[in-house]
């Protein structure tokens, strides 16, 4: 396969510029809920419109436009997924859980509001999820079929991601990883249910809005999936290897809590080249898809790049 051409701007400007516009709305739609408790809706903004990549409905659009879906046709998904990677984020930092201090360069939501709100906040994000990608077919005059069966696909795809067989499974796995040796098929039963999965409902959920094909629905969920595993694979490196400056967040608590991670499995090399072979498995999954998949490419690149794992030139 020929290489990409160059793109029009690096890939970490085309992320910057889509989370703005992004928020922009995203902020919006979280400010104009009605007959909500003030404090409640203070910490919901807090944590869902924190500084970020919002690296999952940027998936969301790319993957929607890659089928030939409109922009627009994104933006129930996109913002549906943000709020339950937020709530993940606000329940992973409590002291039942990680018990972090630090979240995106600031205070963590149970560290300025409180646990009890922190935890409720987390629960109004994760139900919003849902209201979010039913409104569509509530505000169409009873739903036509095509907008019904959609947003089933989409509510299924999403809460099987976020459950007990996706994310909180892995959470859950996580937790009680802390306490067990460490294991190699354990860290990766973690890391795909409690990253990658949700990295992948993003990419399939772009695939669904857009009325994409089934072959379509399951490459790109391919690259969702292995692209998480990389992701979640360089977060472990950077805890390890990382500053507060250059994370955002506090270090060096996977090897003092006993983490299961890659990096306490078979060291920092090793785990380096982990990372790379899951890009290469992101990357295989965009075969199909050519120049119009050159995004996608870059972006599986540039993740690993975060950590000193990437590839040469």
């Amino acid at each position: 396969m020929k290489p990409d051409p160059p793109l029009a701007e690096p890939v970490s400007a085309t992320l910057k510029r889509f989370a703005e516009g992004f928020d922009q709305r995203f902020s919006k739609v979280l400010k104009t809920v009605k007959d909500t408790p003030e404090s409640l809706a203070e910490a919901m903004c807090y944590s869902a419109l924190a500084p970020g990549k919002r690296l999952r409905p940027f998936l969301v659009a790319e993957c929607c436009r890659l089928v030939g879906g409109a922009p627009e046709a994104a933006f129930p998904a996109a913002t549906a997924i943000e709020c339950v990677h937020a709530f993940s984020l606000v329940h992973d930092d409590l002291p039942a859980m990680d018990d972090a201090d630090l979240r995106r360069s600031r205070a963590t939501s149970h560290v300025k509001f409180g646990e009890a709100l922190a935890i409720l906040a987390g629960d109004a994000l994760v139900t919003l999820a849902f209201e979010l990608l039913a409104a569509p077919v509530m505000g169409s005059n009873g739903g036509e079929a095509d907008d019904s069966r959609r947003a089933v696909a989409l509510v299924s795809e999403l809460a099987q991601a976020g459950g007990w067989q996706g994310m909180i499974g892995g959470q859950v796995a996580d937790v009680q990883g802390e306490t067990q040796p460490i294991d190699r098929q354990l860290v990766e039963y973690i890391h795909r249910c409690k990253t990658a999965r949700l990295l992948e409902a993003a990419c399939r959920m772009g695939v669904l809005s857009g009325d994409g094909g089934s072959e379509q629905l399951e490459r790109l969920g391919h690259y969702g999936l292995h692209l998480g595993m990389a992701f979640q694979i360089v977060d472990d490196l950077l805890d390890a290897t990382a500053s507060v400056e250059q994370t955002g967040k506090s270090v060096g608590k996977d090897a003092v809590a006993g983490k299961q991670t890659y990096p306490a499995c078979v060291g920092i090399e090793e785990s380096r080249l982990a990372a790379r072979r899951a890009v290469d498995a992101a990357v295989e999954a965009l075969e199909t898809f050519g120049i119009e998949a050159q995004t996608l490419r870059a972006l599986a690149v540039y993740v690993v790049e975060r950590a000193g794992c990437g590839f040469p030139p």
